[in-house]
């Protein structure tokens, strides 16, 4: 009897042991994911300050980087490697202008308007605004928290100029960037655009270059190979 009495009483405290071993285990979970992403975001910073290093080392010396690519690249593909290298270097201005330049103007208006309106760390806000920006989802995803901060906390004066102040920001993205993104390229804007996403989400801010480069020559590519075939393809 004391037994059966004693293993009833024991009861809650197994289950109570069991809850709190969910309870670690969802935190040993979520600590491994942060851990990795941490890590991602660590590598994606180093390989991006790295990227600037080389960059740096290579611009110095601009005139020789230039002739030695070219006489690579020619020597590799004949005129046709040239002109890849031009459009290489082409496609990276226009993500430059069109992406990374597009993203900070708005994000820039976006945090002095903040920083105008008494928004607690507008620094940090403003650096979120720009990298949901560079992956192309705008800073209006920063905006409506801001907004509902400033709803209880602010009066409708403020409230009503910084939600002016925000659709105005949030429309310059949708100006500028058929403008920048693609300009004086014979390649259509859709194929950069496509190259930088998919590069941001796979490496990172260096990816934003490396996968429009790479889907821009493969493009060019393409188109070429295609333009080498016969054209008489009768339909059936």
């Amino acid at each position: 009897m004391n037994l059966i009495f004693g293993f009833f009483c024991a009861i809650p405290y197994i289950a109570h042991g069991a809850k709190w071993s969910r309870f670690v285990w969802a935190i040993k979970v979520a600590l491994s994911w942060l851990g990795e992403a941490a890590a991602e975001a660590g590598i994606s910073i180093l390989q991006f300050f790295l990227a600037i290093a080389i960059a740096g080392v290579l611009l110095a010396h601009e005139n020789e980087t230039r002739w030695a690519t070219v006489f690579i690249v020619h020597r590799l593909a004949g005129d046709r490697g040239i002109e890849f290298t031009e459009l290489a270097m082409a496609t990276v201005r226009s993500v430059t202008r069109g992406i990374l330049g597009v993203a900070l103007i708005p994000s820039l208006l976006a945090g002095l308007g903040w920083l105008a309106a008494g928004v607690l760390a507008a620094g940090l806000w403003t650096l979120l605004a720009l990298l949901l920006s560079t992956a192309q989802l705008g800073v209006f995803l920063v905006s409506v928290p801001i907004l509902i901060y400033v709803f209880f906390n602010a009066d409708t004066a403020t409230l009503v100029l910084l939600l002016v102040w925000s659709l105005a920001v949030g429309t310059i993205d949708n100006i500028l960037k058929p403008i920048l993104l693609g300009r004086g390229m014979d390649v259509p804007m859709a194929v950069i655009f496509v190259g930088t996403i998919g590069g941001f989400l796979s490496s990172g801010i260096v990816g934003l270059f490396v996968g429009s480069v790479v889907l821009v020559l493969g493009y060019k590519l393409l188109v070429a190979w295609l333009g080498d075939e016969p054209t008489t393809i009768k339909l059936l």
